[in-house]
């Protein structure tokens, strides 16, 4: 499951670096820190008493009660002991009956031939609303097969608080049941991560237990159902609803059960094996599906080759829905996205879903095919997931989009782990949702690419198809990886997967070098706070630049304080610590200015020059760096670039002449649209009128992130033709557009333009609300109190109910700039103590009055 907008990314660094604090030696006395490891009860593995072989499930729709009537045929058996009783996870649902299903053979008396009749059997049974216990007709052993039928009714939105999970978690949903919500489409889809899928079908519902399927969806004849596995056929009933059945074949966790029900445009293409590859997006997105999902042919076999074991499964749709509740779910066959990746062709220019579409498709192989026994192990599924994300990038657009991407990552759990440090297998967890954070997806894929490093690529990916082999169409637990790479590799590896898997924490190293007596001696500190997290082995590579030649050297850092010896004939040009940048921690490491602009300059990785382009900011008075930077808006990767372009911003000094007509080269053909962006926005910085004409140019640019950026800096000077130019771009096609003339907009604070703001917040996606809901507030600054009480009854309605949590949040931050107006702060109040998912609890108890 993909959990991640980046939406999010600049208010989610603000949330967590405002708590940050640094480590500091181990003292047994004090107090915790509060991202020391909670632990929670043991939580062992579920013991199975019934191994659930086959579901067989018919279901049809009230839309107006939000019901779904499903008749479901169990098949199951012991699964080593004898069991008189079947418990099955089935919550809140309404059970009309239950009964034995079996055949009975007996001789007719008049023809003498044996006669095979069906047998129904009503069943005694137990049932608090959690947990459903069925009382068979006797005691039976594993070599016994039995059917129980359950006729029931789910009801997903009258689930008590005690049923649903910390954010509402219901299992099933009904979008826009009643069709009264004009422009959002009628859908219904399921999600069951972790434990949520027994809210709509009566189930073990635990990772450790493996299915097959047979479900038989009825519906109205407009809309399509898609399932996991194959359409096996599609019955138009005497009603004129239609019943489809979907059967899969090959078993998978109850979790990854799933359907959706709606109208969808589809586009198909099949693979030369004939697997056939489907893409469901809403009816004005079809033209554009290609293009959105497009890679996924060269992504199965491109993850094919890189692990080689084949894909398994019956078929691969993707399909978008509307507020879905997390980014995506890798439901086996068939991949559930949110809305946003949603697009249009030109929009892809400026970027695509490649990474989560990356993600959800290894899951199955890594989650779906080999399944985490229990969530205490969900980092085998996820951390593989993740670090799909670096290998397509790597493959795709080469190795410096792989380590950006990488580098986002690792900042996006170092965020997280200012507030809390866990291990990746959590045996004491206090909540399964927990486990879905930072630590299993950005810090997993991290300590995976760590253990390719010292492995080696061969050895890596040997020994993970060897793993896919092995566990497949099972589970795994994490001493299952490791036993995986000590086959193929003939070490104990126990060290790694000890301190990276079962240990809290990251390395904190302080890097200190001196040169003397043609010796450079290199001092390390490991500073992590060793009461919770360990002393590291961490092999890497160093590499000593004298005179202008590099000589490698392979090290291993093991000890709290440790020094290593160099020689070097005379002070050396640089030396460069993990060559690689693999470390998953902080490396705190002073260089002297000519250092770093000798490692822009010879090192070859895109983080080193990054690095050394960040620690060189602020210094454009020097004329070298001044110069290095201006090179630098030339470099070969395009975030280079934009990081130069950027440093420019506000510039008024030496060669400005040959500054600004770089940047206006950058801004009309640079290849990159980030960069042509960026310079736009530098150009802006400068608070003259001189570059409009370029600004006006580039309305017309292929890209609308490019756009965007040339509307705010030409419309902040109000030029005489601002409201045609505003008027022009009003019902654009995409949010950034539509936000930068909603920040013109705001800045007027008209009273008529108040529906504008409304109209265009009702058509943006939940991942682009957040940030209009800002530009929203600014109109609402500027306004008449009479609009700014017209506001109110939306911003409530949307704090309280807006699916995704952080346009509740947004919301309720627009609320606070209106707390002069009565009643608004209590308001606000009621919006924080009525709030259930715990992340935005959270939230609100850091930022109670933000």
């Amino acid at each position: 499951m993909s959990k991640n907008l980046a939406i999010l990314s600049l208010f989610i660094c603000f949330t967590f670096g405002a708590f940050a604090r640094g480590s500091s030696p181990a003292d047994t006395t004090r107090k915790a820190p509060t991202w020391a490891p909670k632990k929670g009860p043991y939580r062992p593995t579920r013991a199975l008493k019934n191994d659930i072989l086959h579901t067989q499930l018919e279901m049809r729709f009230d839309w107006l009660r939000q019901h779904a009537l499903g008749s479901a045929i169990i098949t199951f058996k012991p699964y080593f002991y004898p069991q008189s009783t079947l418990e099955l996870d089935a919550k809140g649902l309404e059970i009309k009956g239950i009964f034995h299903l079996d055949t009975l053979a007996r001789r007719d008396s008049t023809t003498g031939q044996m006669v095979r009749e069906f047998i129904s059997d009503p069943l005694e049974y137990t049932y608090d609303k959690r947990l459903l216990t069925i009382k068979l007709r006797r005691k039976y052993s594993r070599f016994d097969t039995l059917h129980v039928l359950i006729d029931y009714v789910a009801k997903p939105n009258e689930l008590p608080d005690n049923l649903r999970g910390p954010k509402g978690d219901k299992g099933l949903y009904f979008i826009n049941a009643d069709g009264l919500d004009e422009g959002k489409p009628q859908q219904i889809w399921t999600q069951g991560e972790t434990e949520y899928n027994s809210c709509w079908l009566p189930m073990v519902d635990s990772p450790n237990e493996k299915m097959t399927q047979d479900f038989r969806l009825t519906v109205e004849n407009r809309f399509k159902t898609i399932s996991n596995g194959k359409l096996i056929s599609s019955t138009v009933n005497p009603d004129s609803t239609r019943t489809d059945r979907w059967v899969q074949k090959l078993p998978h966790a109850p979790y990854l059960a799933a359907f959706i029900v709606g109208n969808f445009a589809v586009e198909k293409e099949t693979l030369p094996n004939g697997l056939e590859l489907s893409y469901y997006v809403e009816p004005e997105y079809g033209p554009h599906a290609k293009a959105i999902f497009g890679r996924t042919k060269e992504m199965i076999a491109f993850f094919e080759e890189k692990f080689g074991v084949e894909y398994q499964w019956d078929k691969y749709a993707q399909v978008a829905v509307r507020d879905f509740v997390a980014g995506a779910m890798e439901n086996t066959s068939i991949t559930v996205h949110a809305e946003n990746v949603q697009t249009d062709s030109r929009a892809l220019l400026d970027g695509n879903s490649d990474n989560v579409i990356a993600h959800e498709l290894m899951h199955h192989w890594f989650g779906n095919l080999v399944t985490c026994e229990s969530w205490v192990h969900l980092p085998l599924n996820e951390a593989f997931a993740n670090y799909s994300e670096y290998l397509w990038n790597e493959h795709k657009k080469g190795t410096e989009e792989a380590d950006l991407w990488a580098q986002g990552e690792l900042q996006q759990y170092l965020g997280e782990a200012e507030q809390k440090q866990e291990p990746l297998i959590r045996y004491h967890y206090t909540d399964s949702e927990d486990m879905f954070d930072s630590h299993s997806y950005a810090k997993g894929g991290r300590v995976l690419h760590m253990l390719r490093k010292y492995v080696g690529d061969e050895a890596f990916f040997t020994a993970s198809r060897n793993y896919l082999i092995k566990y497949g169409f099972g589970t795994a637990e994490i001493n299952d990886l490791r036993e995986a790479f000590e086959e193929v590799t003939g070490e104990d590896l126990n060290w790694f997967f000890n301190q990276w898997f079962l240990s809290s924490g990251h390395a904190n190293l302080k890097v200190e070098k001196t040169w003397a007596n043609g010796k450079i001696n290199l001092k390390i500190n490991q500073l992590q706070d060793s009461t919770y997290t360990p002393i590291y082995r961490l092999p890497l590579k160093v590499d000593v630049w004298v005179n202008g030649q590099k000589k490698s050297h392979d090290i291993v850092v093991n000890q709290a304080k440790q020094t290593f010896e160099f020689p070097a004939p005379q002070p050396p040009d640089l030396v460069d610590f993990d060559v690689e940048k693999q470390i998953l921690g902080e490396v705190d490491y002073e260089k002297s200015k000519a250092e770093w602009i000798f490692q822009y300059n010879n090192c070859d990785k895109y983080l080193a020059r990054y690095e050394a382009l960040t620690r060189l900011e602020g210094q454009m008075i020097d004329s070298t760096v001044r110069n290095l930077m201006m090179r630098a808006m030339s470099d070969k990767f395009w975030k280079i670039r934009q990081l130069a372009v950027s440093n420019f911003s506000e510039y008024d000094g030496l060669q400005f002449n040959e500054v600004e007509r770089t940047l206006q080269s950058k801004a009309r053909v640079d290849p990159h649209p980030r960069v042509r962006m960026e310079a736009i926005i530098t150009l802006a910085s400068f608070g003259d009128n001189t570059n409009d004409p370029l600004f006006r140019e580039a309305l017309n640019d292929s890209s609308y992130q490019v756009v965007s950026a040339a509307l705010d800096a030409y419309l902040i000077g109000k030029p005489d033709d601002a409201a045609d130019v505003a008027a022009r771009f009003e019902n654009a096609p995409n949010s950034e557009i539509i936000t930068a003339v909603a920040n013109y907009y705001a800045g007027l604070g008209k009273p008529e333009q108040y529906d504008w703001f409304i109209q265009k917040m009702n058509r943006l996606k939940a991942a682009e609300v957040y940030n209009f809901l800002q530009v929203f507030g600014k109109y609402l600054i500027r306004s008449n109190t009479q609009v700014q009480r017209r506001a109110l009854p939306m911003l409530e309605t949307t704090a309280r109910n807006a699916p995704a949590y952080f346009v509740r949040f947004g919301a309720y931050q627009v609320l606070g700039l209106l707390t002069d107006i009565e009643g608004v702060k209590a308001m606000r109040k009621d919006i924080r103590n009525a709030e259930r998912d715990p992340k935005l609890k959270e939230m609100y108890g850091q930022f109670a009055d933000f």
